[in-house]
């Protein structure tokens, strides 16, 4: 087994240190049990392998899985050192794999109701009669416009919080109607249309909210959403994780008794993108580097498929 050159290829996949020792300690089982050279590995000796993980390890077919995947990786780098002509993993595939449905999923017109009566309750006729100093009601209200740009992006655009935090005001393109999403090491870079609707909520928040929100920076900084200390005082922190998405899920919960978290809406989306523009396309929308992580939302497809098919077709 050519370890080292292994995990070049792993690191150059852009894979977590973690994933990458799991990777190479996977592949190392294999060849201990195997007791073949690399170059030597043929289909039947995989299937074998397969069938050794689940009559005499008794694991079930999520964690052969991994060691399938691995196995993949591996034979594909020596694909790609023509160290070997053909991949022997090629078009093997654990079947039976038991997905959960993750949550509720909203359809995009129930999603636009609780975006509305968001905005109703929590920003346009939001009581702020208990605060008494006109500073504190400007900088809360600065931070309700604030939230509900955030809210707009989470439930049209189905971005996780954390990309929320890592946009940019150079990433907005509103004559172009397109947001671009910065990637992580689990995700990739995309550009998503903005809806027409928000066009209008995003250039006063350009022009009016983020001016008033950065005059409480110490420092310049193109952060498209700034954080806002309690005590109104100027601040160095921008990590909005915490401070921001714990409150706004509370206001949502109110809403709506079905509202979990922001997770819940992202699979609502991605569910939807499946439906509508495919599969392969809603793996570039969600950002997922590999389509098995989109298809982990495919039971969500198939129970509105079946409802609807029961609506239709009630006997």
């Amino acid at each position: 087994m050519d370890k080292n050159g292994f995990i070049k290829y792993l690191e150059r996949k852009d894979l977590a240190p973690i994933t990458i020792q799991n990777q190479v300690a996977l592949m190392e089982r294999f060849f201990t049990k195997t007791k073949k050279e690399d170059v030597q590995i043929t289909k039947p000796d995989i299937l074998k392998y397969l069938e050794y993980l689940k009559n005499s390890r008794k694991q079930q077919n999520k964690t052969r899985r991994l060691h399938l995947n691995a196995l993949k990786h591996y034979f594909t780098f020596l694909c790609q050192e023509e160290i070997i002509d053909q991949n022997p993993c090629l078009l093997l595939k654990i079947r039976g794999i038991k997905r959960k449905v993750l949550y509720k999923i909203y359809t995009p017109e129930e999603l636009d109701v609780l975006f509305d009566n968001f905005y109703l309750l929590f920003v346009r006729n939001y009581d702020d009669s208990h605060l008494r100093h006109p500073a504190q009601r400007l900088y809360m209200a600065l931070i309700r416009e604030r939230n509900a740009l955030i809210v707009s992006i989470l439930l049209n655009q189905g971005t996780s919080t954390s990309e929320i935090e890592k946009i940019e005001t150079g990433d907005i393109d509103l004559t172009k109607a397109i947001l671009k999403i910065r990637g992580g090491k689990r995700s990739n870079d995309r550009t998503l249309p903005l809806k027409a609707t928000q066009i209008g909520t995003l250039m006063y928040y350009l022009q009016n909210t983020r001016p008033q929100l950065l005059e409480y920076q110490t420092a310049e900084t193109d952060k498209l959403f700034l954080s806002l200390p309690a005590n109104g005082k100027k601040t160095m922190d921008n990590d909005l994780a915490m401070g921001i998405f714990t409150p706004i899920t509370a206001q949502l919960k109110t809403i709506d008794k079905q509202f979990i978290n922001f997770q819940q809406i992202r699979a609502s989306v991605i569910t939807h993108w499946i439906k509508t523009q495919g599969l392969r396309k809603a793996q570039y929308l969600a950002g997922h580097k590999h389509v098995i992580s989109t298809e982990e939302y495919l039971p969500n497809n198939l129970d509105n498929l079946t409802e609807d098919i029961n609506k239709l077709h009630p006997f």
